[in-house]
């Protein structure tokens, strides 16, 4: 930017151009003429920054002639908010607040400005109530918008947030059935090979019924597979591989964890061999342990499919997708199916233990459900940033003089009490620009207030703790 006008106070043009404008017509020509005077005109090309987000602001700008564009950071991305053109004022906020920039602003084509110094600004305030009252006006006009649009943008990046999450967390089960139904095939065959081996026996009416009863074992110890400790599972793999080793079956090294895992040890096997030739005893085992592996697989699929249908679920009650605004809301329930929303996040970096210490005769409440789950999804999002990916999140609930208390804790670094002042404040932030908005609290805020209810935060080193208080039944206004 360049400066390309002596003092203000000796151009006419500047003069009259500020008497044309709303914010100005109330003053004095001596008043004008003196704002003019330590004032002066600035040149911005195509693409140049006037003011950047998170800047100190320390001046004022009125567009002569040009057009720019005013942009936001959400996130990754930049949210552009508006344009701006001649007569147009720009930058009050941060001069009115003593706060940072809040947005960025640059030319898109060649334009001139005139800057005024925070302290011309903050005396024309104090100088000229129509003035006063157009700036009162500007912001309270911009300020809405801004939220407006950002709040719209917060919920995309929620949204994309929550999308990425599910798809790691939907990954893992959908790979694992993939995998075993891959698997699966190539285990049928073996089985039906063993399977046919096995008829080439010729075995008698005796032997063939032992055969159906552990056709029957293998179904039901795959519905009740046992679960061991490393230890003594390791132990008895190692004591049934050498079993078979001894009595010539090939693979003993595979197949004795399967047959392990559903049950069977050395001793189990042995007698199971009893009354059976070398030759019979290799063969059924054989036809044994490709018939467990098929159940095993399967039991893998079960489980994978399991897991995804319980994601769904928790996502479809997340969102309360096809009921009423209005619902009987399981708090206990919301807080878990919000849990299962950020679990990718809960378990990044070192991980994050979940402590529960819920009231077990908590009522349900009546309850706009999904913006309540906003309310989880944005204190918890915000308590696994300040405990970057490591530390300990407590969930707890009870009654209180007919209310139900919801309190969110984590022992991160906490808030210094300005941070812990200001905290439910519209783009408030301490992140970086780029890094937060600064509405997921303001959010948060004014849907508890919107269930005539409270919110409160403790905060001191190594602990910092929401508690919203809700009440069972929601007031209607009449």
């Amino acid at each position: 930017m360049t400066a390309t006008d002596t003092p203000a106070s000796q151009s006419p043009g500047n003069i009259e151009f500020l008497r044309r404008l709303t914010l100005f017509s109330g003053l004095p020509q001596a008043d004008l003429e003196r704002l003019c005077g330590m004032s002066e005109t600035i040149a911005v090309s195509p693409g140049e920054f006037l003011m950047k987000e998170g800047e100190v602001g320390d001046a004022l700008y009125i567009i002569k002639d040009g057009e720019f564009e005013v942009t936001k950071r959400s996130g990754q991305q930049e949210v552009f908010l508006a344009m701006r053109g001649a007569g147009e004022v720009l930058g009050e906020m941060s001069l009115l607040d003593k706060s940072p920039r809040s947005a960025s602003v640059r030319a898109v084509q060649d334009s001139h400005v005139l800057q005024i110094s925070q302290d011309s600004f903050q005396r024309l305030l104090s100088e000229s109530a129509t003035a006063a009252l157009e700036i009162l006006h500007t912001s309270t006009k911009r300020l809405r918008n801004t939220q407006s649009m950002l709040q719209q943008s917060e919920k995309m990046a929620a949204l994309g947030t929550l999308t990425a999450g599910l798809m790691h967390e939907l990954n893992n089960p959908a790979a694992a059935t993939r995998r075993s139904a891959d698997l699966l095939g190539d285990a049928l065959t073996q089985w039906q090979m063993r399977a046919t081996a096995l008829t080439a026996l010729g075995l008698d009416h005796i032997k063939l019924q032992v055969v159906n009863s552990l056709r029957m074992e293998i179904v039901r110890r795959a519905r009740a597979q046992i679960e061991l400790d490393p230890l003594t599972r390791g132990d008895r793999e190692y004591d049934l591989q050498v079993w078979l080793e001894d009595h010539q079956v090939d693979n003993a090294w595979e197949l004795a964890p399967t047959l392990v895992s559903f049950g069977w040890d050395a001793k189990s096997v042995s007698d199971l061999c009893v009354g059976l030739a070398p030759n019979e005893a290799i063969v059924i085992l054989q036809w044994l342990g490709a018939g467990c592996n098929v159940y095993a697989l399967l039991a893998e699929v079960s489980n994978s499919a399991e897991r995804i249908s319980e994601i769904v679920k928790s996502v479809k009650e997340y969102s309360y997708k096809d009921q009423a605004p209005v619902q009987e809301v399981d708090i206990h329930k919301s807080l878990d199916n919000t849990l299962v929303m950020l679990k990718h996040k809960l378990k990044a970096g070192d991980g994050i233990t979940v402590k529960k210490e819920l009231a077990p005769d908590l009522p349900c409440i009546e309850a706009y459900g999904s913006e309540l789950n906003q309310v989880w999804t944005n204190i918890i999002d915000n308590a696994i940033d300040a405990m970057q990916g490591r530390g300990e999140l407590t969930l707890r609930t009870y009654t209180s003089d007919e209310k139900v208390v919801v309190e969110i804790a984590d022992n991160g670094p906490g808030m210094p009490p300005e941070v812990k002042e200001r905290i439910f404040e519209p783009f408030y932030t301490t992140k970086e620009p780029g890094k937060g908005t600064g509405l997921g609290l303001h959010i948060t805020y004014n849907i508890v207030q919107k269930h005539h209810g409270q919110i409160e935060v403790r905060s001191s080193p190594g602990e910092t703790c929401f508690q919203i208080t809700l009440p069972l039944q929601l007031r209607r206004s009449s």
